[in-house]
């Protein structure tokens, strides 16, 4: 066998020139997965600054009263009288008021800012708890089979058959006022959290299902059945460890669809309880007023436009980086 420069170098399924695989850069010998993995996500230009940007974004909500404090704005449900025009419409950014503000003479910058805690509690939190239940009914599923798996997929698409925004409006109305199950869900952030846990924990669960039932064929799994091990220990030291990696990339691009889902219902008056500051509420106020006030929509639009977009590149690239195969073979004929 010749080497040129039509050959190529098989991968897995698929094939990829080698006069690509030279302009990449030749592959690190000798590193650990974690390394391995660390070099693919640092080539990814727009992944490491969307990590950057979530970063902070994280970092500033977390330091919300610092942040505006350090801005010199008032806090997020201050009003001030002096910040509107004699008619009581409200006045554009400003020295005083970078953002503007709303209304009620409130600053849209410490809003803006509160905003991105509620953002990113309900998408990290609700997603964490939806990867959580997705994958333990998902390895139940796949792995016993027969009628678990039968009541646990019924019960997925029992799941999927209910349009998502409409069933987290009816549960967000219904749980607006006393909360959920007896108190334990109250109504704001935590509804929504449940919410967001409940209506996406089915799609990680078909992930893991397929997964499962491809991996407990796999010789590893045969040789641990052979040595006496039992079936909680191989989901949990043979097959657990293998589904970290597509666990990681679906959950990382939910993020995102979480946090819209959110803005949704916030926009749509179910979310988030007045007056914590919420980026979906804020455009519904925003939107009667949007041809004189264009900054109480605008701000809070770009924060939301950009967290998605952030979250999204940062999920592409985790993909990139996890499933190296899925990236060689993108272009494979």
């Amino acid at each position: 066998m010749t080497t040129g420069a039509a050959d190529v170098l098989v991968a897995g399924e698929g094939r990829v020139d080698l006069l690509d695989r030279a302009a990449a850069g030749p592959a690190p010998l000798g590193r650990t997965p974690r390394q391995l993995f660390w070099w693919r996500f640092r080539r990814d230009r727009l992944a490491v600054a969307s990590l950057g940007f979530v970063s902070v974004l994280v970092v500033v909500a977390i330091a919300a009263p610092l942040v505006i404090r350090i801005a010199g704005v008032p806090g997020p449900n201050v009003l001030d009288p002096n910040a509107t025009n004699a008619f009581g419409a409200p006045l554009g950014p400003s020295a005083a008021h970078p953002f503007g503000v709303d209304q009620l003479g409130r600053d849209i910058f410490a809003r803006v800012v509160y905003g991105a805690r509620v953002s990113l509690e309900v998408g990290l939190v609700g997603t964490a708890l939806a990867a959580l239940i997705g994958t333990v009914v998902g390895l139940l599923a796949g792995f016993y089979r027969g009628w678990v798996d039968t009541v646990l997929s019924r019960t997925i698409d029992v799941v999927l058959c209910f349009p998502v925004l409409l069933l987290g409006m009816g549960l967000g109305a219904a749980c607006d006022v006393r909360g959920c199950a007896a108190g334990a869900i109250q109504p704001g952030v935590p509804t929504i959290v449940a919410i967001v846990a409940l209506v996406n924990w089915t799609y990680i669960a078909r992930i893991v299902r397929g997964q499962v039932l491809t991996l407990r064929e796999r010789d590893f799994v045969l040789a641990a059945r052979s040595l006496g091990a039992s079936g909680p220990r191989i989901l949990v030291r043979e097959i657990l460890p293998n589904l970290l990696a597509p666990v990681i990339v679906y959950s990382s691009l939910l993020v995102p669809q979480n946090i819209l889902l959110e803005a949704a219902l916030s926009f749509l008056g179910v979310g988030v309880r007045p007056p914590t500051a919420s980026w979906g509420q804020m455009l519904a106020d925003a939107t009667p007023i949007f041809t004189t006030a264009w900054w109480y929509m605008v701000f809070p639009g770009l924060a939301l436009l950009l967290t998605v977009l952030a979250f999204n590149l940062l999920g592409d690239g985790l993909q990139d980086a996890l499933n190296p195969r899925g990236q060689l073979t993108r272009n494979s004929p």
